[in-house]
């Protein structure tokens, strides 16, 4: 007999959705920073545990938005709690929820899902007390199916996480064949592995005004290489030439750690080509939007 159950991750920004689902399936499908709302859009991902199959979908932070593609990425996680058996609630080990997280819980009475709470960043919580205070706050707000206390970074909680999703499982045939990872497209995974490598080592410079657009990937038919070509897409013109760096050296160091993640993920050698171009304001232009794969 097999099972499936669909799951939506979500929480505020840079709660830790998305390393959490990494962890979850053993191998990087979304892209990690510190800045809040890396993810743009709904990622799913799937792991198959023998006649379970967990399908995953890693919402992007909700949050108040200020322009075009906020309002999707708010969107994208509407539509996911609406469209599946149950939720994954990611929230931080302390403080207080914000307005937007308690939108999430008016929205789960709404819809009456089974809902799990996880409390992600447990290594970061010195005295367990307060973790205990925190699953009592919690617990008060709304009745969830189970609690549980993870470390996305350290791997602590996260089989019993998954054992009581395995538990939500119904009766189904599997949606996807078993060795099915994510349902993106390689040219969305090798974009969103630049755009990753822009977020972390930009820092504070250009915090979400770009977009990345795979213009080739194709492997050599005589050789084992994958060769990629890809546009950088920034508001700005100062943002372009902050891109590019003094003498294309910022540009390199983008390419070549991205380089090094791609030959990782796709266990090839990979030639890859990067340009930077500007579109003024895209974020607020839905055909841009659309053009980027981020409605």
């Amino acid at each position: 007999m097999t099972k499936t159950a669909f799951i939506a991750i979500v929480g505020k920004p840079n709660v830790g959705k998305s390393s959490l689902l990494n962890r979850m399936l053993g191998a990087k499908v979304a892209i990690v920073s510190s800045k809040p709302q890396t993810t743009r859009t709904k990622i799913m991902g799937v792991l198959t545990l023998g006649e379970t199959q967990l399908v995953f979908t890693d919402t992007p932070g909700f949050h108040k938005p200020h322009n075009k593609l906020g309002e999707y990425m708010n969107h994208a996680v509407g539509d996911s709690i609406g469209g599946t058996d149950a939720v994954v609630f990611v929230v931080e080990p302390s403080g207080e929820l914000n307005e937007k997280e308690l939108e999430l819980i008016q929205k789960f009475s709404q819809e009456r899902l089974p809902v799990i709470l996880a409390i992600n960043k447990i290594d970061m919580v010195k005295d367990k007390k307060d973790l205990l205070s925190r699953i009592l706050y919690l617990t008060k707000l709304f009745d969830f199916t189970a609690v549980v206390p993870v470390s996305a970074s350290e791997g602590d909680g996260v089989d019993e996480l998954i054992e009581e999703m395995q538990a939500l499982c119904v009766e189904s045939p599997h949606f996807f064949p078993d060795d099915t990872l994510t349902d993106q497209p390689e040219r969305v995974l090798a974009a969103e592995m630049i755009r990753e490598k822009i977020l972390r080592l930009m820092d504070k410079e250009i915090p979400h005004g770009i977009a990345v657009s795979i213009e080739k990937m194709r492997e050599r038919r005589d050789k084992e290489i994958l060769d990629i070509e890809a546009t950088i897409y920034c508001e700005r013109d100062t943002h372009k030439g902050m891109l590019i760096g003094k003498n294309g050296a910022m540009l390199k160091k983008i390419s070549t750690f991205a380089r090094q993640d791609l030959e990782a993920f796709f266990d090839i050698k990979v030639n890859l080509h990067t340009w930077v171009k500007v579109k003024e304001n895209w974020r607020n232009k839905e055909g841009l939007i659309h053009n980027f794969g981020l409605d």
